[in-house]
């Protein structure tokens, strides 16, 4: 479907910290029109202690391959980052604000399903967040499950797809691969030779990959 460039919507959500900055991006169908949302996508970012926000290209990246398909797609600031309220918590606290971003949305589109992405330590936010949320589908990148303890969590119940360069110089791939294949259900492993971690000079690679992935 051809798109004009999607509506931006910029706002603040209630966190259990204080406000979450935040960003909607809705497509728009090239005829102008408003088609009914039947899912929204919430997107976590990378380590808020190493630069990791909202605006981060992974991440844009991910919110675009979602508007692709049809989704509003919703970033935000994670609690302590940009204008968001509150401090680092080590992935606890990030989790509850993910979960009221989802929360938030499922009140706006209430026939909506959710899909959740995440990159980095924002993957490992969103595994965590989507043994609570039930997501109707799942997408990672790089997901820092070096980072944060995910073990105990319940893997995803639905279909779920990795994204991981294979040069990934923060999270090793093979250890993300190993993770992974132990769970059931199994993800969709979509290894990309040569990528680093940010994925330099693959980004429309990445983006391609995203948007491709239809479980249904």
């Amino acid at each position: 479907m051809v798109q004009r460039a999607p509506r931006a919507e910029r706002l603040a959500i209630q966190g259990p910290a204080g406000d979450l900055q935040a960003l909607i991006e809705t497509p728009v169908p090239e005829d102008g029109g408003s088609p009914p949302v039947t899912a929204f996508a919430v997107v976590c970012h990378p380590h808020p202690l190493y630069g990791g926000t909202m605006d981060n290209k992974v991440v844009h990246t991910l919110g675009r391959a979602f508007e692709e398909r049809g989704a509003p797609a919703i970033r935000f600031n994670f609690r302590g980052v940009g204008a968001s309220a509150g401090s680092y918590d080590e992935g606890r606290g990030e989790t509850e604000d993910a979960l009221s971003v989802i929360a938030w949305g499922r009140a706006r589109w209430p026939q909506a399903a959710l899909w959740l992405g995440g990159f980095s330590f924002g993957g490992a936010v969103a595994v965590l967040a989507a043994a609570r949320a039930r997501p109707a589908r799942v997408v990672l990148v790089a997901p820092g499950v070096t980072k944060i303890d995910v073990t105990a969590a319940a893997p995803p119940a639905c279909p779920w797809l990795i994204v991981q360069g294979d040069q990934d110089e923060v999270v090793p791939a093979d250890f993300v691969l190993g993770w992974a294949q132990a769970l059931r259900p199994t993800p969709q492993i979509a290894l990309v030779p040569g990528a680093s971690h940010f994925f330099h000079g693959r980004i429309n690679e990445l983006r391609e990959l995203v948007a491709a992935f239809d479980p249904a």
